[in-house]
């Protein structure tokens, strides 16, 4: 699709209603070479792991973290048992603080990871481009359809009241609001158009967030991406329009060519029918 078609994320009202607190960090990614690895990226994570292991956390301790323990409110609040659904951040720490190191996906995955383990909170690398007109974060009213990353054949509905990231086409591209993400929106080699997110639910969440975006920004400067400014939602400010050309930051360019469309497997009639009418955990 065209790189340059706007795309519009919003936070929905009834959503801060349960969590007030929550802020979204965004950094739209027009066009980057997602590449399987990258030095800058690779070493990032690295250290991450390092200071992490270095701490020897366990995991009600790593539960504890300030961000982590927020994060487990927030999930309570919309109904949603944290011990067995964490947060994406509380996953890659539990597993990173029992001495494990994270899988290498590609550079951009990576990237997200370190940043993750670093700051405390849920950072992700989602592929936009295969969605158009409007990116909700909201809760979920059921008949929505979600495709599980690496098992997209076998489509689930979420929960009514459940967190999701929703588009226009009644997609959901996450369950339990960051706890997984859908293979509509992951990140794969080539020529990509993404979508990075940081958030946050804890008091001071803000400062955090945005000094997460800092170096998400450094850092895809410095893999050659096209990224825009990066661009912070919350109660305050709900909604922004992404991806419009002269949001581009200055003097970041790649040559030109085609996004590729994602192979995005479709539902058929049938499962679409039995889609508006079975809800699955």
């Amino acid at each position: 699709m065209d790189r340059t078609s706007a795309l519009k994320v919003i936070v929905d009202e009834s959503l801060l209603a349960r969590v007030p607190g929550y802020v979204l960090g965004l950094i739209a990614v027009p066009v980057v070479d997602v590449t399987a690895a990258a030095a800058e990226a690779d070493d990032l994570l690295t250290a991450a792991e390092d200071a992490l292991h270095g701490l020897a956390l366990g995991k009600a301790e790593v539960s504890a973290l300030p961000p982590i323990a927020a994060w487990r409110d927030a999930y309570r609040s919309v109904d949603v048992n944290p011990n067995r659904f964490p947060c994406a951040a509380e996953s890659v720490l539990r597993r990173v603080a029992k001495g494990d190191r994270l899988p290498r996906i590609n550079a951009l995955v990576n990237l997200c990871n370190a940043v993750s383990l670093d700051s405390r909170l849920p950072v992700a690398s989602c592929d936009v481009g295969d969605i158009t007109g409007e990116l909700a974060v909201r809760l979920a009213h059921g008949g929505e359809t979600y495709l599980p990353l690496g098992a997209p054949e076998a489509p689930e509905h979420p929960e009514p009241g459940e967190v999701v990231y929703a588009d226009t086409q009644d997609r959901a591209h996450s369950r339990r609001w960051n706890w997984r993400q859908s293979e509509v929106i992951r990140t794969d080699v080539g020529r990509r158009r993404l979508l990075l997110t940081v958030e946050a639910v804890h008091e001071g969440g803000r400062a955090d967030v945005e000094r997460a975006l800092d170096r998400l920004a450094s850092a895809l400067d410095a893999l050659g991406a096209v990224r825009q400014r990066p661009v912070v939602l919350d109660a305050a400010e709900r909604g922004a329009e992404l991806f419009a050309p002269e949001q581009d930051v200055p003097g970041r360019s790649v040559p030109e060519r085609d996004v590729p469309e994602r192979d995005v497997p479709q539902q058929s009639a049938a499962e679409s029918a039995a889609g508006s009418s079975v809800v699955a955990g």
